[in-house]
């Protein structure tokens, strides 16, 4: 998958904290530095992630996306 935003970070899924609505995905991307993510349920039932995962956080403005290959 090809993105225009030149930040994206590799790491592994540590924590998911859900809500009713929403939740947050914590990222570890090197020893002791960890970059979150906070989207709805439904995008993160679709992209299938749970703790232990390799992910790949892109970083564009404000907003950081997970994705999985």
């Amino acid at each position: 998958m090809k993105y225009g935003a030149r930040n994206q970070l590799k790491g592994e899924v540590v924590e998911i904290k859900k809500g009713t609505l929403m939740c947050q995905v914590k990222v570890k991307i090197a020893d002791g530095v960890t970059i979150s993510s906070v989207m709805t349920l439904d995008s993160l039932n679709e992209l299938g992630l749970k703790e232990g995962d390799q992910t790949q956080a892109i970083v564009k403005a404000v907003n950081v996306l997970l994705t999985t290959e």
